[in-house]
Parts: structure tokens; C-alpha cells; sequence
């Protein structure tokens, strides 16, 4: 569990919650017709915008934003280094039955141990990386939807709202309920934008950017293995890749 996703997201909500509460109480800002139009409404339009498949599919997504990737890139050239030390000692058919810390990386191996030249490794891989960007922007592109259309939807419960409100003017006790859609709805679309599905997006494409960044370095650390490299100088340009902190402490091991 990504500790600062979850602190953020209940520490927002505890945030507007509690200025509510202190304000008067939640009572005023639940409204029934409100949450259909907001939440019913962009749920609709945002499956609206892509297939259902991807539709679903993007909720199990979603839940990732406060799931770290497990991929951890110092285990990843540790690993890398001792693979490339045996099939430069014993040959690529050493590498047979190795253990690897993730499907992607053993496809790649189970490439090499098959006889597959730098060009179609390289090749091979980085369609895969290209197919997996492809599938996590089908998803965040359903999370764009959501941002894009709350707040649309809550402009149109305003509308309704206000509409409501004008043509019921003479009945007073009408105008109160008909004002609390006009305004809760903007309100619900703001929230879940905002404070919902910006914070995630945001998220979602980081981790995407760090996935992609760690397959590029098992691309890297590969493709040296296949041109025959020292694990040494695989090594070295494996951690060039890496931030600085993490540099200097793979140097200090």
C-alpha cells in the first residue's frame, strides 16, 4: 500500500469533511439528486467514451494508484549483473531455468536462451513496452474521462437547479431544495475531479513512467548480455539510468 496515496486521499476528504462538519454539518451538503446527476451521470458518460472491456478494466487500474510498483531496480541489476557473470562464464544456455524477478525480464532471458540476435531482442522487448504504454493509457484515458466530465455534470445539475428554481419561484419552500442541486452538484463535480481522479492521474501515469523506465533497463542490461559486455560495465550503465541517492548507494554495496 503506497502510504502517501492513502494519508493524501483520507486527509483530503478529512479536510473537507471536517470544514463541513464544523460549519454547520453534513446534513446540508447530501443531496440524493445531486449525487445521480454527478456521480450517476459521469459514471455513464465516461463508459460512454471508450469500449465496455477497457470501461471495467480501468477500475482494477485505478486501485493501483495506491499500489507502489513492486518492481525494485537495485534487485533488478543485482540480478542482472549475476546473469550476465554465468552466461559469460557458461554460455546463453546457462541461463536456462534462471530465476528472474519478473515475466518481463524472463521473456527476455528465455529470448537470449533461444538464440534471438540483439536486433530481435531489442525489437521483441520494446514492442512489449510499447503494448504496455498502449494498455495503461487506454486506462488513465477513462481516469481523463472522469476528470473532464464530474465537472461538466455538475454544471448541468446547476442548470437543472437553477431551472427548477425559476419555474417553482412562487412555492418558498421549493426554491431551498432546487438551490441545494444547483450548487451541491458543482461542488460534487469539483470534488471528485479534483480530489479524486486529478491526485490519481497523476499517480497512475508516474508509476507507468517508473514501469517503463525499469523495463527499459532490463532492454539495457540484456542486450549487453547478448553483445558478450562485462557485468561490470553492465553495471555501470544500468545504474546510470538511476536517480543519484540510488547511484551512490548500489555504488556503497
Amino acid at each position: 500500500m503506497d502510504i502517501a496515496s492513502l494519508v493524501g486521499f483520507i486527509g483530503a476528504f478529512a479536510m473537507i469533511g471536517g470544514a463541513m462538519v464544523v460549519g454547520g454539518g453534513l446534513a446540508p451538503f447530501v443531496d440524493t439528486p445531486s449525487v445521480l446527476i454527478v456521480i450517476g451521470g459521469t459514471f455513464f458518460a465516461a463508459m460512454y467514451t471508450t469500449p465496455i472491456g477497457t470501461f471495467l478494466g480501468s477500475f482494477s487500474a485505478m486501485a493501483k494508484a495506491f499500489l507502489p510498483p513492486v518492481m525494485k531496480q537495485n534487485v533488478l541489476i543485482e540480478r542482472m549483473v549475476e546473469l550476465a557473470g554465468v552466461a559469460r562464464k557458461d554460455g546463453m544456455m546457462a541461463l536456462e531455468g534462471q530465476e528472474v524477478p519478473d515475466k518481463f525480464f524472463g521473456k527476455g532471458m528465455q529470448l537470449l536462451v533461444d538464440g534471438a540476435d540483439e536486433t530481435k531482442l531489442v525489437q521483441q522487448l520494446n514492442q512489449e513496452i510499447k503494448s504496455m504504454k498502449g494498455r495503461h493509457e487506454a486506462n488513465q484515458n477513462v481516469v481523463k474521462a472522469w476528470i473532464d466530465l464530474a465537472p461538466a455534470m455538475g454544471m448541468i445539475g446547476t442548470l437543472i437547479g437553477l431551472v427548477l428554481m425559476l419555474g417553482n419561484m412562487e412555492e418558498v419552500k421549493s426554491i431551498g431544495p432546487s438551490m441545494a442541486v444547483a450548487l451541491l452538484t458543482t461542488m460534487y463535480g469539483a470534488i471528485l475531479a479534483n480530489v479524486i481522479f486529478g491526485p490519481m492521474l497523476t499517480k497512475l501515469e508516474g508509476y507507468t513512467a517508473y514501469e517503463v523506465t525499469y523495463r527499459e533497463m532490463i532492454v539495457l542490461g540484456l542486450r549487453n548480455i547478448a553483445r558478450g559486455e562485462s557485468p561490470r560495465n553492465i553495471q555501470d550503465q544500468m545504474v546510470s539510468n538511476l536517480p543519484p541517492k540510488m547511484q551512490a548507494k548500489i555504488e556503497a554495496a
